[in-house]
């Protein structure tokens, strides 16, 4: 066993194995119907169904090379991915899930998709634009790009509320890496975390009250795998967040959009240990530099 996708129960901290692979699986999506999941691995696509399980091919056209930024819209009808096939560094392009080629959106590159807006109306994405990151959103067709927050600080994961009022992400902008909020329309940025812990990839859940994230060692650079980790949940207002799961993942296991319709439960990826990972999160340590991503 190389990966293995799993789904965590918030109330019992229970978990169950879906499926253990001998390739490298990342990132699961839910379905909005929560029958089965979406995974990326090695530049392509899979649907794994929860009933019997198993990694089903995802037709994506000509592109070859995604990475793990995808998700599907809230009805389910279009699929967002990044891939570079065509491209110098990762785009975003969407595809209609009852069939036709994919689309692409995003003019400017790099950019990085992580969610759609609850009307599904706008996609969130990172960015660079003029050599800064950014958390930036656009309408489906990648017209009205808007920088909501960009400076020389690294920015990355934003995921937005189910009332579509804010939009969560992670900078490093007030030192360590930490989760962040910002309202949908660019105003009153606000700190949400403040632990040694360096914090990756919030995702707010369906009603509204909770977020789930991935938090790393302090002292951790950007978001490797094959480290100590912890899944972690919060009230989405603030406060002491709590340890769900201390396992070993990191980079792949809770990129993207990971909660199931019902609230619930979240889907995330084990990796197995194949040598000695980073130590797990602590209460003590030192900020990170700043990450550039690939």
């Amino acid at each position: 066993m190389r990966a293995s996708l799993e789904i965590i129960d918030v109330a019992s901290g229970e978990t169950r194995v879906v499926l253990q692979s001998d390739r490298h699986i990342e990132a699961p999506n839910w379905t909005p119907d929560g029958s089965a999941l979406l995974v990326n691995a090695e530049g392509a696509l899979y649907q794994v169904d929860l009933v019997e399980p198993a990694l089903v091919p995802v037709d994506t056209g000509w592109h070859q090379t995604l990475n793990n930024d995808h998700g599907l819209s809230p009805d389910g009808r279009l699929l967002a991915f990044c891939d570079k096939t065509d491209t110098a560094a990762s785009c975003i392009y969407t595809l209609p899930r009852d069939g036709g080629p994919p689309r692409r959106i995003t003019p400017l590159l790099p950019s990085w998709f992580h969610g759609f807006s609850p009307d599904g109306t706008r996609l969130t994405y990172a960015c660079v634009r003029a050599g800064q990151f950014a958390i930036a959103t656009c309408a489906l067709d990648g017209s009205d790009e808007r920088l909501l927050i960009t400076s020389p600080h690294h920015y990355d994961g934003p995921d937005y509320t189910p009332d579509g009022g804010w939009i969560w992400f992670n900078s490093d902008r007030g030192g360590g890496m930490h989760l962040w909020r910002i309202r949908a329309d660019g105003r009153d940025p606000e700190q949400m975390t403040f632990g040694a812990s360096v914090d990756w990839f919030a995702h707010p859940s369906p009603d509204g009250r909770a977020v789930c994230y991935l938090a790393y060692a302090p002292g951790t650079e950007g978001h490797p795998a094959g480290c100590e980790v912890e899944l972690r949940l919060m009230p989405v207002a603030g406060g002491t967040p709590r340890t769900l799961l201390a396992f070993h993942g990191g980079q792949g296991s809770l990129n993207v959009p990971s909660w199931a319709p019902d609230g619930g439960r979240f889907a995330f990826v084990r990796y197995a240990r194949h040598e000695t990972g980073a130590r797990a999160p602590t209460a003590s340590g030192t900020a990170r530099r700043p990450h550039r991503r690939k």
